[in-house]
């Protein structure tokens, strides 16, 4: 298990530094090894942290975006997702080193990296509260999965979500991208596009999940939504 988190860790950093520094033209961009160190370092932290308190967690972490037992739509919204995480990532690169067409001055580049940062504690947290906190939807019949209305679930439904949108704004900051932070709301709202589909499943084949939404209003942002 510690060797397969170790090169998934790897390869998906370097295929993440590879894009960003061909679309760049350039491996001289600074905030772009800050971004790609600081993803591998905070994803091997808390990857041996799940190695040795929850394996079966980060076994399914571990696994194929793609799965026999997922549902049709999670499938197809996948997909869809990893097409445009590549799209963004070559905007970015394109916007502020090729074509340097926008400016973010060094303080917001900090913000970024501190939000970064924020964002992998937000999903460290879930991951505690949460062993059945698989990348896709489906239930975990196999492991018994339960409602989880522990740490940051007695907030929101989605905590892991909500720490995602410290990412989406995070990563064009760091890079300097303005374009990047312009689709920083649309990640937002393809996230609000999963959420229902997500939980219409939970409350139909998850026992219990109903009357938890029930006392947890807020999906995403307390008081908000």
């Amino acid at each position: 298990m510690i060797a397969k988190l170790i090169i998934s860790t790897i390869a998906v950093n370097a295929a993440t530094a590879a894009l960003l520094f061909a679309a760049a033209g350039t491996w001289r961009w600074p905030q772009a090894w800050i971004l790609v160190i600081e993803m591998a370092a905070s994803g091997f932290a808390v990857g041996l942290w799940l190695a040795r308190h929850d394996p079966g967690l980060l076994a399914e972490r571990l696994a194929p975006p793609i799965q026999r037992d997922q549902e049709r739509g999670d499938k197809i919204f996948m997909m869809c997702i990893a097409v445009l995480w590549i799209g963004w990532h070559i905007l970015m690169a394109l916007d502020a080193m090729r074509y340097r067409l926008s400016h973010v001055p060094a303080w917001a580049q900090c913000i970024g990296a501190l939000l970064i940062l924020l964002s992998m504690v937000a999903t460290f947290l879930t991951f505690r509260a949460n062993s059945f906190a698989a990348p896709v939807v489906k239930i975990q019949e196999a492991r018994g999965q339960t409602v989880v209305t522990t740490g940051p679930y007695r907030y929101v439904r989605h905590p892991m979500y909500a720490g995602a949108i410290l990412m989406f704004v995070g990563i064009p900051l760091l890079l300097g991208s303005v374009y990047g932070l312009a689709l920083a709301p649309l990640w937002v709202v393809l996230l609000a596009l999963r959420i229902p589909m997500e939980e219409r499943m939970l409350k139909e084949k998850l026992d219990g999940y109903g009357d938890y939404a029930t006392r947890v209003r807020y999906r995403l942002i307390p008081g908000i939504w």
